[in-house]
């Protein structure tokens, strides 16, 4: 039997309550498609903002063919795209489906869609232990301070030129970015930031 003060006693108990509060199971979640919900918005909102960033001028009723045969994604390349196609139709575009018909070319390509994942964690991180006849065991986290942020990246550009090959307009790089970021302060007080979902 443990002899103890009252004070030491209850302080023992009390990071006994703790430390059986935090032991518990996590179980793993396989996501269908393999991509989250959260990965994918990441990427389709980077893209969202790198479009917005679009500012052709375009003649109203200007006849354009939006050439893609360039733009490589690994991921939501179609998104990417159609979402390029809108923008001209909100400048004023006409989008038609023959290079012949059209006044104007707008050749797309990719510099980048995906995501960076960045952790910061000061405290005790999960440790896996093997326990015989059990298999492996994973200690929760105990986070004093905890920045888990996931940035979407996406980088694309435009160059439009008539039916002869002569350069109209090109725009350069354009970057779109999103974010995620998951806070944790002293074990329990968490919250989420982001620009992915509307508040």
């Amino acid at each position: 039997m443990l002899n103890c003060r009252p004070r030491i006693c209850v302080l023992y108990a009390g990071l006994l309550a703790v430390v059986f509060a935090l032991a518990g199971c996590s179980t793993a979640r396989t996501t269908q498609p393999p991509e989250t919900a959260t990965e994918q918005l990441l990427i389709s909102t980077a893209v969202d903002h790198a479009v917005a960033r679009l500012n052709l001028k375009i003649a109203p009723g200007t006849k354009v063919f939006v050439d893609a045969q360039y733009f490589r994604a690994p991921l939501y390349s179609q998104y990417a795209i159609a979402s390029v196609r809108n923008r001209l139709l909100q400048l004023g575009a006409r989008l038609v489906s023959n290079r012949k018909n059209s006044n104007m070319v707008v050749e797309l390509r990719s510099g980048a869609q995906s995501i960076n994942h960045h952790q910061l964690l000061i405290g005790v991180p999960a440790i896996p232990i093997p326990v015989p006849l059990v298999g492996i065991v994973t200690t929760p986290e105990l986070a004093l301070f905890e920045e888990n942020r996931q940035v979407g990246i996406a980088k694309m550009a435009i160059t439009s030129y008539n039916r002869n090959g002569v350069l109209s307009a090109s725009t350069g790089p354009l970057y779109g970015t999103s974010h995620d970021t998951h806070w944790t302060i002293l074990l329990a007080f968490s919250w989420t930031t982001q620009n992915i979902m509307p508040k």
